[in-house]
């Protein structure tokens, strides 16, 4: 007998000889779509898409091989793949691509050259394949679209009373595609508007007038446009006349566009319902579901409620519609269904099987739709032929006792009279020895003493192996404790010592057999001896936690420490943690604690066949480390309510929340707890989030509120801001109020900005220098909060009306003026005097860009410094306050006198005895654009000393009574109206050590700078009296 998975190509024995083959059957990655081709366009092809993918089908030779004396035939891949195969089919028919000049193949897409709608128009599919099997594509229409010309001949007059309706008919030529339709009123481009009482169907293309008017007479003409090509073509004229037999009288609507009595609508698709009517007087259009129900939101009314649209058509919108024309002489209505329909799509897709032979396969695919869609199925691109092994029901394919000539590519199609949708899928039914390479046994399962252990046997084989175990040369036998399992493992109960060995699994199917080898290795227990126990310790001690263990010495062991819950970080926290001890102990060293290291601590022994563990608690006591978590649970405008971890003891030792008071209103806080103990205090935590408080109405009003100054007719009224944390809230502001003194009505206003420091409040009614009461008080968005204290500001000063008197100026020198002037009348308006403005200009110069200077209080007079010698100068004074200053007085001039000589005293000579010291010079002659010399100044002081004394002299000699006990420094200077004139030289005398010494100014330059007048000669004349 001939088996069928004899012809098989047995995938294990091809693995051996070339490696597994990723074989895959075709899958559609692009299908053909409905296409529209314009007749006529200028490009002369159109490309159908098809594009696939899969392992394609190979080229083959003929291999035999020889097994149990039996020939099998298979192909064998050769290095070489070749691409997938494509043809296409039109209309069921196969497409002859011999023909070139007509068809081409770009890949799996399909070109039609120079497309023929006569030859060419209909329904496409394509079919790729491979070794594996064929799929078809779904079905593509190819339609051809073409607009034809009118015929030529004249159209009828139309003949109609004045207010009587009419219709023009259109009539489109011969075309394909959609269409849109226009009229044109005489000539181009005059096109007909579209409005209540004349409208254009795009149904039927012609054009309505309810009513007609004088003013329609003339000629119509249709024009069809294809949406596709934007073809345009005109018909004939229609001339429109109004006949002379009277005009027509009212009459109730005559609905003529309307829809039709059933009318199906896609799912998703936008269904448009025309209406309208002929009537007199002009009808209106009302639209209304049959049901009652309302219309959706989405539901437009267009051309003047002549179409109703509905977008995105879904099941709720099907139903009964009415279109209601009405007018004054009553109404007619038209009905109409729209019925939901949908095409089948994919609610369970049928995927890529791979079975065994002589297994059944139940393969289920599901569509929803309306109408229900019906199923069937396609093997290899044909209709799948049905048998006593193979059925159909509701979708779902089964065949039973599956063998290799079963494999293939099957689709699934769900269909009714709308449309249908394929889903494909591989069908592989495989033929296989057992193989153990893909699933290998594990080569050693060790387990303990008294334990259960199952040993695996699950080797790849198609159908499915049957299993027999040995332990070393013995078979295995079901008992008591060793059951055989259904899917070929071995499952051995309370474990022995003696259960130890080597496993053999003996797999087997009528295509071969295969064994499998895992050694299994029985241990004894792991204990722990010596486990750690709970502690109670201090922070900064040291302390072991013990962890030794006795185990089977077959087994490597491994101590693994948790603390609380977390595996314990050596690396991180090394300074503190450390694993001490030998082999067998895995003991845990914890130096210099601290209180993060109290808790739960786990010592986890492990092995490769087991696991035990041990637990024990440390306390730390110490001052409490930092709170954790620190959260605002609330706020409000003045308090906070705090949540935390690891509560203060210092509140309560299960308090974990506090509440802060006192808070200023709309302020942002950020918090911190500190715990503490009978030990101490720890550390703060770490801040809370920042937050605001809630806002609440301004408790504290400005302060320092003062005013006063400004210009006439002002009231200046100042105040320190309020600070942002006591503003208490949004939108704060100020609200000023004042009055004068005396009065009962306050004035208010409102200052919007936090930080304005005043208010000036200006008006021509304000008597200068009165008393005002006066308060600020604060607002936010929250209320108005207290002002502050009433306080009394006097309102501006007015500026002094009357100029100084008396007003005098007096050279003092070369470059100084004396001003002097009486004090000027004054009056309470003017309030207070700050003094007086001196307004000065030379001759030379301009009144407008005079120098000024200001003397304050109640001054009479000012020195003016720094002016040009002999030189002419204009003054003027005024007073001044804090509202502005007065007019100026009456202008006087005076003449600074002129420089001083710039010769210095030359030749002086000195003749000191120990109590006085003798001085001539010769005299100072003064130029001719100098002041003359009126005397001498003589300043003298000793070495050690800053303070200089001054003698007076109107001659060029002098005498100084000094006691010589130390240097002195002694110049001279000529005086004269215009000022002090150049210094001479320095003169030092030196502490007298002898009865008598003598000098000059020559006498000591040695040590001084030469004169810069005339070469001088050096003399030193010494007397030594004994």
């Amino acid at each position: 007998m001939m088996f069928p998975w004899k012809q098989l190509i047995l995938l294990s024995f091809i693995g051996c000889l070339g490696g597994e083959l990723l074989l895959q059957g075709p899958v559609f990655i692009k299908e053909p779509s409905n296409s529209i081709f314009p007749v006529g366009s200028e490009d002369k092809k159109i490309t159908l898409h098809c594009e696939a993918r899969g392992n394609p089908s190979p080229h083959y030779r003929l291999n035999i091989v020889y097994i149990k004396a039996t020939i099998f035939r298979w192909p064998i891949t050769s290095l070489k793949n070749s691409e997938l195969e494509f043809k296409w089919q039109l209309n069921g028919s196969d497409i002859d691509m011999s023909m070139e000049h007509r068809y081409k193949l770009n890949g799996g897409n399909l070109v039609v050259i120079n497309p023929n709608r006569n030859w060419d128009t209909g329904t496409y599919q394509c079919f790729a394949t491979n070794s594996l099997g064929t799929i078809v594509s779904r079905e593509a229409k190819l339609q051809f679209a073409y607009l034809e010309n009118f015929k030529t001949k004249m159209r009828s007059t139309v003949s109609v009373r004045e207010g009587q309706g009419v219709v023009l008919l259109c009539g489109p030529p011969p075309h394909s595609g959609e269409l849109s339709y226009a009229w044109i009123f005489n000539e181009y481009p005059s096109f007909v508007e579209e409005d209540s009482r004349r409208f254009v169907s795009q149904e039927t293309g012609h054009l309505y007038i309810s009513k007609v008017e004088p003013s329609d007479v003339g000629n119509y003409t249709c024009v069809v446009t294809s949406m596709v090509t934007n073809a345009r073509v005109l018909g004939s004229p229609t001339p429109l006349v109004l006949r002379s037999d009277g005009v027509m009288g009212e009459y109730e609507p005559k609905i003529e566009v309307q829809f039709p009595e059933t009318l199906p609508a896609a799912k998703g698709s936008t269904v448009k319902l025309e209406c309208f009517a002929l009537g007199n007087p002009i009808p209106q259009i009302n639209w209304r579901r049959s049901d009652g129900l309302p219309f959706s939101s989405k539901i437009k009314l267009r051309k003047f409620s002549g179409v109703l649209e509905i977008p995105n058509f879904q099941q709720e919108d099907a139903g009964s519609y009415e279109c209601i024309a009405e007018n004054s002489r009553g109404k007619n209505v038209a009905r109409g269904r729209l019925t939901y329909y949908a095409k089948p799509h994919w609610v369970q897709l049928i995927k890529d099987v791979e079975i065994a032979v002589e297994d059944s396969l139940y393969w289920e695919c599901r569509a929803s739709g309306k109408p229900k869609p019906s199923y069937r199925w396609l093997k290899n691109g044909a209709a799948l032929v049905l048998e006593e092994r193979t059925q159909i029901e509701n979708g779902a394919l089964t065949i039973s006792n599956l063998s290799v000539t079963d494999s293939g590519m099957f689709q699934c199609i769900a269909e009714n009279k709308h449309g249908l949708v394929y889903s494909s899928a591989e069908l592989k039914v495989v033929a296989s020895a057992p193989d153990f390479s893909k699933n290998p046994m594990k080569k050693l399962v060790q387990v303990q003493v008294g334990s259960l252990v199952s040993l695996d046997c699950k080797p790849r084989a198609s159908p499915r192996a049957l299993s027999s175990w040995k332990k070393g040369d013995v078979s295995v036998q079901e008992h008591e404790r060793i059951s055989l399992l259904n899917d070929g493992g071995l499952k051995i109960a309370n474990v022995t010592k003696a259960d130890a060995g080597t496993y053999t699994c003996m797999a087997e199917n009528q295509f071969g057999k295969a064994n499998g080898t895992t050694h299994l290795v029985v241990t004894e227990p792991t204990r722990i001896t010596l486990a750690p126990s709970n502690m109670d310790v201090s922070v900064g001690e040291s302390v072991i936690l013990p962890c030794q263990v006795q185990h089977d010495p077959l087994l490597d062991i491994i101590f693994t420490w948790y603390f609380n819950g977390a595996l314990a970080d050596f690396k991180k926290d090394g300074s503190h943690f450390e694993k001490v001890g030998g082999s067998s102990s895995g003991d845990l060293m914890i130096r210099n604690i601290q209180l993060k290291h109290s808790g739960k601590y786990v010592c986890m022994v492990q092995t490769g066949v087991d696991s035990v563990s041990s637990a024990a608690d440390l306390i730390v006591r110490g001052s409490p480390g930092p709170p954790e978590n620190v959260k605002v649970d609330e706020i409000t405008d003045t308090t906070a309510q705090l949540s935390w971890k690891e509560v203060p003891e210092v509140i309560d030792g299960k308090t974990h929340t506090a509440t802060v008071v006192e808070l200023n209103p709309w302020v942002e806080y950020e918090f911190r707890v500190v715990a503490s103990n009978k030990i101490g205090g720890g550390e703060p935590s770490l801040p809370s989030e920042k937050v605001r408080t809630e806002e609440a109405v301004p408790e504290v009003p400005p302060s320092e509120v003062n005013g006063g100054g400004g210009s006439r007719s002002e009231l200046v009224i100042t105040w320190d801001p309020v600070p942002e944390e006591l503003q208490n809230g949004e939108g704060f502001g100020y609200v000023v109020a004042f009055r004068p003194l005396g009065v009962t009505t306050w004035i208010q206003t409102v200052v919007t900005s936090p930080d304005t420091p005043r208010y000036v409040f200006r008006n021509e009614s304000i008597v200068p220098y009165s008393p005002y009461e006066v308060k600020v008080g604060v607002y936010n968005n929250k209320g108005e909060g207290p002002f502050s204290p009433v306080t009394t500001v006097f309102s501006a000063e007015e500026e002094p009306t009357v100029a100084p008197s008396q007003v005098s100026a007096n050279s003092l020198s070369s470059s100084e003026i004396e001003v002097s002037w009486n004090t000027i009348p004054w009056k309470l308006s003017n309030g207070h005097l700050l003094g007086y403005e001196v307004r000065y200009w030379n001759g030379g110069g301009k009144e407008e860009s005079s120098s000024k200077m200001k003397v304050a209080g109640n001054e009479t007079s000012a020195r003016l410094r720094g002016l040009k010698s002999n030189l002419a100068y204009y003054t003027a004074v005024r007073a001044y306050n804090s509202a502005g200053a007065g007019p100026f007085s009456a202008t006087v001039n005076v003449t600074t006198k002129k420089t001083p000589p710039s010769q210095p005293p030359g030749n002086v000579v000195w003749n000191a005895t120990d109590t006085k010291v003798l001085l001539n010079w010769e005299q100072v002659k003064a130029m001719e654009n100098e002041s003359e010399v009126t005397g001498y100044k003589v300043f003298y002081r000793t070495s050690s000393q800053n303070n200089v004394q001054v003698l007076n002299t109107n001659k060029t000699s002098a005498e100084l009574v000094l006691p010589i006990k130390e240097d002195y420094i002694i110049e001279v200077k000529a005086t004269t109206d215009g000022g002090d004139g150049t210094s001479s030289e320095q003169i030092r005398i030196p502490r007298i050590t002898s009865m008598d010494a003598r000098g000059s100014t020559s006498a000591i330059s040695n040590v001084h700078p030469m004169s810069s007048y005339m070469p001088i000669v050096l003399f030193l004349i010494v007397y030594v009296l004994w």
